[in-house]
C-alpha cells in the first residue's frame, strides 16, 4: 500500500492530507473500489472529489466528464486526525477484456475569509492543493494486478506492449512510445543508451502510454540503430528494454 503526503495552506496555517491507496484499480469481479483520505494536519480540511474519463490523443492527456464511475461523498470536511473512505463504484458493465482509464481529481477547498480581513492585500496569498490519482477499470477475462490470493490466474493479468522510435517535429527531436497492449504503461527510471552514454528523458516519473496510445517526450540523445532505452515498466524492480520499433 502506498500513500502521498499533500500539503496545501493559506498564510499562516497549513493542511496535510494522506492519499491511499496511490494505484487504486476495480477489478472484472468488483463492483466498487476505495480510495482513503487521512487529514494530517491541525486544521479542518475541505476537499472536492471528481472522476473524470481518461483518454491520450495528439501525444496528450484528454479528461472529459464521465457517469461510468461515481466517487462517494463529493465533498469531504474531514476534522484534524480523522479520515474518510471514497467510495468508487462502478454504475454500468465494463467492456469484456478491456481496460478504462479515469483521473480522480482531489481539490482543496480554502476556507472562507473572514470579514474583517477580505480587503486586505496579504489575505490573499492563498494556496489551493490539487492532486490527481489514476483509476484503472477492468472487464471480464482482464485483470490490472496479480492476485495474491490466489483465487485468480495470473495468466489474465494485463501487460502493456511497448515500441519506441525517435522522430523529428516542430525543429526537435522526440521520443514516441507506443502501447499496443491491453492495459497501460507506467515509465518510471527511464533512459536512452548509446555507447558508453546514458541519459534520462526525465529524471523519476516519465509518465504513462494507455493502450492503444502514443506519447512523445523530448528526446535526450540522438538516437541510431543501436541506441537502447530502458525503464521501469509499472513499478517493475529491474529495467526492462524497450523494443524499438519503426
Amino acid at each position: 500500500m502506498g500513500a502521498l503526503l499533500l500539503w496545501a495552506g493559506a498564510t499562516s496555517a497549513a493542511t496535510s492530507v494522506l492519499i491511499w491507496p496511490i494505484d487504486p484499480v476495480i477489478e472484472a469481479e468488483q463492483k466498487a473500489g476505495a480510495l482513503w483520505l487521512e487529514n494530517r494536519g491541525n486544521e479542518e480540511a475541505n476537499l472536492q472529489v471528481r472522476i473524470f474519463a481518461w483518454r491520450q490523443g495528439g501525444f496528450d492527456d484528454q479528461y472529459q466528464n464521465q457517469r461510468d464511475i461515481i466517487g462517494s461523498p463529493p465533498l469531504a470536511k474531514i476534522a484534524p486526525g480523522q479520515k474518510q473512505l471514497i467510495r468508487l463504484t462502478r454504475t454500468g458493465t465494463s467492456p469484456v477484456g478491456q481496460e478504462q482509464a479515469y483521473r480522480i481529481i482531489i481539490d482543496e477547498i480554502p476556507p472562507a475569509l473572514p470579514p474583517d480581513t477580505a480587503d486586505k492585500p496579504q489575505a490573499a496569498i492563498r494556496f489551493q492543493m490539487r492532486y490527481s490519482v489514476p483509476l484503472f477499470v477492468y472487464g471480464q477475462g482482464l485483470w490490472g494486478k496479480a492476485d495474491p490470493s490466489g483465487q485468480r490466474s495470473d495468466a489474465g493479468v494485463g501487460k502493456p506492449q511497448l515500441s519506441w522510435r525517435q522522430v523529428s517535429a516542430q525543429g526537435r527531436s522526440w521520443v514516441e512510445i507506443r502501447n499496443t497492449g491491453p492495459v497501460h504503461a507506467r515509465l518510471t527510471d527511464v533512459v536512452m543508451q548509446q555507447g558508453g552514454q546514458s541519459r534520462p528523458l526525465v529524471e523519476g516519473l516519465l509518465g504513462y502510454v494507455l493502450p492503444g496510445a502514443t506519447m512523445r517526450w523530448p528526446a535526450p540523445l540522438q538516437a541510431s540503430a543501436s541506441t537502447a532505452l530502458k525503464g521501469r515498466i509499472n513499478g517493475g524492480d529491474a529495467a526492462q528494454t524497450i523494443a524499438q520499433g519503426q
